[in-house]
Formats: structure tokens, sequence, C-alpha cells
């Protein structure tokens, strides 16, 4: 049994109030402590090394490694009637550095090594030009890189609150439904009380008020507002920056306010995130590169992410 589904009609019907108190799919449960996750396939893509850190960085997970789904078949047959050596997981990530490096055999292999677990692709910037056509292994949501960890560090918040999220959706969903099912978990649905200040520019006042609506939807409290560049001197710790098209006059621009307000963290949406100028965003002293348009879960992962790290700092 993998628990009551949102999407079953006994569940949908209810106010969200009276859902099942845990209404996880997968075996997965509300607790505290930090996740743990399976990071199959290469490590050294820089685009997909960058997501990796990210991960680690906004949520505080423990990531274990293995070089393939093979790897981790050979694992659980080793230690099948044992304790094992691996310990239980909230999500596999399959690392995607280009079209065609897994196949559906692969992610039968990891569901069968690891039943109820779900499974993740965490895809590279090769494989934009594909994505549009929808993932190419069936029941497996493909996140892009730059993505991948606010997204996931929200999905695990709702973990935390017993909510399967938009990612805990049965892997036999339609790509349909999960798109009609978004809207129920996305964090407008539940905002949080005492959530940390942002500051917020944009090249156009159509997106500074587009990012302005999204944070609010959030639960963000904007305390400025700038059209252009952010100022050298933003009250409060983060900064959303939609830098439309970056470069190099934005990339030393962002030098001077970190290094004016080194307690800033600095996020920086960019039309085409790529991973040189996802390195060098963050050479720069900024704390995330997004894709733009930004989706809400995304966004508000980031963020959260960023304030626990600043608030701690």
């Amino acid at each position: 049994m993998h628990g009551a589904r949102v999407h079953d009609p006994i569940v949908r019907g209810l106010p969200r109030a009276e859902w099942p108190a845990s209404p996880l799919l997968h075996g997965a449960a509300p607790r505290s402590g930090p996740r743990r996750v399976l990071w199959v396939g290469v490590v050294d893509d820089e685009e997909l090394s960058m997501a990796r850190s990210a991960l680690v960085r906004l949520t505080g997970c423990a990531v274990t490694t293995l070089a393939s789904p093979a790897a981790g078949l050979a694992v659980r047959q080793r230690d099948s009637g044992s304790a094992g050596s691996l310990p239980p997981l909230d999500g596999i990530l399959l690392a995607v550095d280009r079209p065609g490096r897994w196949s559906t055999e692969d992610a039968l292999a990891l569901a069968q090594a690891f039943p109820l677990t779900p499974i993740f692709a965490i895809a590279s910037s090769l494989c934009d030009g594909r994505r549009r056509s929808g993932p190419p292994l069936p029941g497996i949501e493909e996140l892009p890189w730059h993505d991948a960890a606010g997204r996931l560090a929200r999905w695990f918040v709702d973990l935390d609150a017993g909510l399967p999220g938009s990612l805990g959706l049965a892997p036999t969903v339609r790509r349909e439904d999960r798109f009609l099912e978004a809207p129920t978990f996305q964090p407008h649905s539940r905002p949080a009380a005492g959530q940390a200040p942002v500051t917020v520019a944009a090249r156009t006042a159509l997106d500074l008020d587009g990012l302005v609506d999204l944070l609010a939807a959030a639960g963000h409290p904007i305390v400025q507002r700038t059209l252009g560049r952010p100022e050298l001197s933003p009250p409060g710790r983060l900064v959303v920056w939609d830098a439309g098209r970056l470069d190099g006059a934005d990339l030393e621009w962002l030098r001077l306010l970190v290094a004016n307000r080194p307690s800033v963290a600095v996020v920086v949406l960019d039309s085409f995130p790529r991973g040189d100028s996802g390195r060098a965003v963050l050479r720069a002293g900024g704390a995330a590169l997004l894709g733009r348009p930004v989706a809400l879960e995304v966004l508000a992962g980031t963020l959260r992410g960023l304030a626990t790290v600043t608030s701690g700092a």
C-alpha cells in the first residue's frame, strides 16, 4: 500500500484539514533530521555538480553515490536478508548529463532495487531541447539542474508537514494530471507566517510586478523593489534579482553588491542558465542561479534554504 493518494476521489473530495494525517506516497513519513537521497551517475559534470552542492546546502540532506542503476541492484542483492549498507532513502536522483544517458531498463532496475522509493532525474542543459516533449523515462519527473535543489527543498518541507507535495504523486500519474494537481501543493496554498523579507529587482516593470506577486504568494514580505539592478546596500539578507540575460556588467555589479554587504544572499534569475554562468555567479558571490521564468515552488524552496543558512551564519 502506498498510503492515501491525493488524486483519489476519497481524498480529493475532502477539505485539506481533513486529509489523512500522513497521505505520503512511496512509504515516506514526516520526521525530523536530515533527509537521505541516493545520487546515481556522474558527479563531475559542472552543472550537475552545482545542483548536487546546492541541494546539500539548501536542505542539509545526506547524499550517497552509486555509479549506475546496476550498482544499486547489486547492493540490494548483496545485502538481501541483512541490515544493508544503505540507510532508508527519501528519494533517488538520476544524474542525466546528456540525452539518452539512462534507459527504461535502468529505471526499472532502480525501482526493483529500491521499491517504493521515488525516483527523479536531474538533467543538464544538454537536455533542454528535448524537455518540451516530456520526460523520456515513464513515471520519472525530470528537474532542470538549476531548479532541482529549490524544488527538492520545497518537497522535503512538504514531507515534514505530512504532505506528498507535487513530487510525491504516484509514478503512474499521467503528465497532464501532474499539472492539474500541482497547484494544490504550491506554497501559496499554505503560506507560512514569518517568512524572511526579500529585496526584489528586475529589468522591466512587468517582470518586477510578476516577481513581487510571486514572492507575496509564497508569504515573503517585500522590503524594497527596484527597476534595474538591485541597490548596492539592500535591506535584509535576501535579494532576488531578475537579470534577464546575465552579462559581464551584471556580474561586476554582483561582486560590488556582495563586497558591500557580505551577509546578503543574492538569487539571480537568468533566461538561459548554463554551467559557465552558474559558476560565474557563484564566484561573484551570488547564492544561487535559477532559470526564468521561475516556478513558485522552486523560488520558495530556494529562499527557505538560504534563509536558514544565513540565519545560522
